[in-house]
């Protein structure tokens, strides 16, 4: 057990027993004999816990708890007396206390309650950095989760094509968040302060995309499965493209108009989708990797949606375990993104389907483990094979024999 303690009691034999007993529990103890003397180690970001005497000359064990909130309403505060009643504990739980014992205590007991204020502070502190860590990130490294190389590079994609005026055309499979990615690159545009139309292009025709570029106001235009604009409408977008520069068109697709376009002027018949619009629209191509591609991104994108799920069902986050996540690792996800949120829907309301159904084997579950591991040893590493082998503890031709077996490659982990 580790964690900062200040433990503030006026009597000196009793603070130097005290502060003996933490120690030897591997905690750190602050020793403090009063309230003056505590009050300056009392700071928002102080990372441990205050255990401490009532009554005390001076102000007691009740003013510091109530200086202490004041200064940080989240760090708890352990009041012990020699004269307790049960008023005195009512009063001291009203006023915010997190524990509350009668001296002498066994050590065990005391222990005890500091071990659990240590483990809620640190969660709260925890929760608090990776707040200013959000805060401080790009739309795109907030917006568009997962850790992997394939990750970080849709990241970086996104905002090299954001800092361009040109359209952009979006692919990926089904469910990848092609509309989302659209966002991330209008808020991270110039335009960003703008409007940002969205519009399936099935449902648009030659006078609706006249009068979505009127309304426009020099924002963003975002054109859902553009391949399906009938073909007046793509003549009148091809006009409005040349006609109205100060207007940003994001196109997103699923399917492979650029072969389609090919196969069509190779068979020298008139394609579905014009060339000169397809080539108007491609000129920056962002495309967006399932989820099978990345493997490794799962876990991590599981449980936001499964958190985000329970905060709006106002449910109890729920523990994954081990089993279920090699079993979402151990599928091809072809509704991607989409479909792992609504599996992680049906879990935070306890109606997914039992994890025993098509659960992975024994040397399913192990692949996968090993995979995260060497992926993690080569993002820790940047992508050096010689310490990331060294770490796992294998020889290099084992190392690189299994980095072959999952394919992964070194240099994806680099820079």
């Amino acid at each position: 057990m580790t964690g900062t303690v200040l433990l503030v009691e006026d009597d000196r034999a009793v603070r130097e027993a005290l502060g003996q007993t933490l120690d030897l529990a591997g905690l750190k103890p602050v020793l403090a004999g009063s309230y003056i003397e505590a009050k300056d180690h009392v700071t928002p970001g102080f990372a441990g816990v205050i255990v401490s005497d009532i009554r005390m000359s001076g102000k007691d064990g009740f003013a510091l708890l109530e200086y202490a909130r004041r200064v940080d309403a989240d760090l708890p505060v352990i009041l012990l007396t020699g004269h307790a009643d049960v008023p005195m504990a009512v009063r001291a739980m009203a006023a915010g206390a997190f524990g509350f014992l009668e001296k002498p205590c066994a050590a065990g007991d005391l222990l005890e309650v500091i071990t659990r204020a240590l483990a809620h502070r640190a969660g709260v502190l925890a929760d608090r950095q990776a707040r200013r860590n959000l805060q401080s990130r790009d739309a795109a490294t907030r917006i568009i989760f997962g850790t992997s190389a394939l990750a970080e590079d849709l990241r970086d994609s996104i905002r090299v094509v954001a800092r361009t005026p040109g359209s952009v055309l979006i692919t990926g499979d089904p469910g990848t968040g092609i509309y989302k990615v659209a966002e991330v690159i209008h808020l991270m545009s110039a335009n960003a302060a703008r409007p940002f139309q969205k519009f399936a292009a099935a449902s648009l025709d030659a006078a609706g995309l006249r009068q979505a570029f009127a309304q426009s106001d020099g924002g963003t235009i975002f054109l859902d499965e553009v391949g399906q604009l009938g073909q007046p409408a793509q003549f009148a977008l091809l006009d409005l493209l040349d006609d109205t520069p100060s207007v940003r068109m994001l196109a997103g697709t699923h399917r492979a108009l650029r072969a389609e376009v090919e196969r069509a002027e190779a068979e020298r018949r008139g394609p579905a989708f014009l060339p000169d619009l397809y080539y108007k629209l491609d000129v920056m191509r962002v495309r967006i990797p399932s989820l099978r591609e990345r493997p490794e991104d799962i876990p991590e994108i599981y449980r936001l949606y499964l958190a985000q799920a329970c905060e709006q069902a106002a449910l109890p986050m729920p523990v994954v375990s081990a089993g279920r996540i090699a079993h979402l690792m151990a599928q091809d996800w072809p509704g991607n993104a989409r479909a792992l949120m609504n599996a992680a829907m049906r879990h935070a309301l306890g109606l997914d389907e039992a994890e025993e159904a098509g659960n992975p084997g024994l040397a399913e579950r192990m692949a996968n483990v090993e995979r995260s591991l060497l992926v993690e040893a080569l993002r820790r590493w940047a992508g050096n094979a010689t310490e990331a082998a060294a770490a796992l503890k294998l020889p290099r031709k084992t190392f690189y024999d299994k980095l072959a077996r999952h394919d992964l490659r070194c240099e994806d982990y680099r820079g």
